[in-house]
């Protein structure tokens, strides 16, 4: 079987981590709390072109994944496509993401607010491509 994938979501889903991100990382949200435990140093950061660009296509393929994922788990389990997009979410972040993070941050000695501040974040991320890939499901679902 060959998931049905809407790319016009996808592309929106992509486009949604980037205003997630702005928002959750900006110094009024999380930005300077973010900066402080990840020892960032805001003077001496070089140019975002090269980050932008990795988030851009890390972002397109986690899209791409939760929507043919989110597809393949409706076609067996049933329900609604929205349902189907939420809980997908939630276990591909549960079960890759945040374990993924946890893992890497303990061995590298990352403080765990920081590792917190940023599973959450992509949790955040995950619901909000979720919510677009579910709304906005393939034609004929």
């Amino acid at each position: 079987m060959v998931p049905d994938i809407n790319y016009w979501a996808v592309l929106v889903a992509t486009a949604s981590t980037l205003v997630v991100g702005s928002v959750w990382y900006t110094p009024k949200v999380f930005g300077t709390l973010w900066m402080r435990l990840a020892k960032v140093d805001p003077d001496s950061a070089g140019s975002a072109v090269g980050p932008i660009v990795v988030t851009v296509v890390v972002s397109f393929l986690s899209a791409w994944v939760l929507a043919g994922a989110t597809y393949i788990a409706w076609t067996f389990y049933g329900g609604g496509f929205l349902g189907a997009a939420l809980a997908t979410a939630g276990f591909l972040w549960v079960g890759f993401t945040a374990a993924r993070f946890v893992t890497h941050d303990a061995f590298e000695g990352r403080p765990p607010a920081l590792t917190l501040l940023n599973v959450v974040h992509e949790l955040v991320t995950f619901a909000v491509m979720a919510l677009v890939i579910g709304l906005w499901a393939p034609a004929g679902v």
